[in-house]
C-alpha cells in the first residue's frame, strides 16, 4: 500500500502567492522612488565633476541589468535596471555637457523613447521601459512647471554662474514660486501626478506599480528641492 504526502491546501497555497505578488509589488514601487532619487542625489554632483566616468557607467549598469536578468528569481530586479539605465545614460549626456540650456532637458531625457517603445512592442522589458517612462513623464511635468512660472531663466543662470551668487538666484526663483500664479500651478500639477501615479496601483501588473512609483517620486524629489530653496 502506497502513502501519498500530505499537500498544502489550495486556499493557503493560494493565499501565500497572493502575499508574495503583493510584497514583491510594494518593493518593486519602493525600488522605482529609490531609484529616481538617486541620479538626483547622486548622479548630478557626479557628473558636474566627471562627466565621462558618469556616461561609462552605464556600461556597469546595463551589465548588471543582464547578468541579473539571467536568473528567474531576479530577472525582475534586471529588467528595472533596463529603465535605470536608460535613465542614467540620457541623464549623463544632459547633466554632463549641455545643462546650461534648459531648452534641451527633456529632449535629451527623451532619447531613449524609441527604445522603450520598440521593447514594448516586442513585449521585452516591460518592467524597465515603464520605469523609464514613469521617471520621464515626472520630468516633464517639472519642466513644464520650470516654463509656465518663468523659471528658466533661474535654471540657465544657476548652472553658469559662480556658486556664490547661487543663494540670490534660488531667492529670486522661490518669488516666482510663492506668487498665487506659481502656487496655483504647482497644485493642479501635483493633483495630475497624484492621478497619475496613484490609478496604477488598482492594477495587479508589476509593471504599473513600477510606473507608479517613478511618477510619484517625482513630486518627493521636487519637494526636497523647494525645501532645499527655502533653506538658503
Amino acid at each position: 500500500m502506497t502513502t501519498t504526502q500530505p499537500t498544502q491546501p489550495p486556499d493557503q497555497l493560494h493565499i501565500y502567492l497572493r502575499k508574495v505578488k503583493l510584497s514583491q509589488k510594494w518593493m518593486l514601487f519602493g525600488a522605482a522612488i529609490f531609484l529616481v532619487c538617486v541620479p538626483v542625489f547622486f548622479q548630478a554632483p557626479l557628473v558636474r565633476t566627471w562627466p565621462v566616468l558618469s556616461l561609462l557607467m552605464t556600461i556597469g549598469w546595463l551589465a548588471l541589468s543582464l547578468f541579473l536578468m539571467r536568473s528567474r528569481t531576479t530577472w525582475v530586479w534586471g529588467d528595472l535596471l533596463i529603465g535605470f539605465t536608460l535613465s542614467w545614460l540620457t541623464g549623463s549626456i544632459y547633466w554632463g555637457w549641455l545643462r546650461g540650456e534648459p531648452l534641451l532637458h527633456l529632449p535629451i531625457e527623451a532619447l531613449g523613447i524609441p527604445f522603450a517603445v520598440w521593447c514594448l512592442h516586442q513585449g521585452w522589458g516591460k518592467i524597465g521601459n515603464w520605469f523609464y517612462l514613469g521617471s520621464l513623464f515626472g520630468t516633464a511635468v517639472t519642466d513644464g512647471y520650470f516654463y509656465i512660472t518663468g523659471l528658466i531663466p533661474s535654471w540657465r543662470q544657476l548652472m553658469t554662474v559662480d556658486p556664490s551668487f547661487a543663494v540670490s538666484i534660488l531667492r529670486d526663483a522661490l518669488s516666482l514660486v510663492s506668487t498665487p500664479w506659481g502656487i496655483s500651478w504647482a497644485i493642479v500639477l501635483v493633483l495630475l501626478l497624484l492621478g497619475v501615479g496613484l490609478l496604477p496601483l488598482k492594477s495587479k501588473q508589476l509593471h504599473k506599480w513600477v510606473f507608479s512609483g517613478a511618477v510619484l517620486s517625482t513630486i518627493l524629489v521636487d519637494s526636497l528641492f523647494l525645501v532645499a530653496a527655502c533653506a538658503a
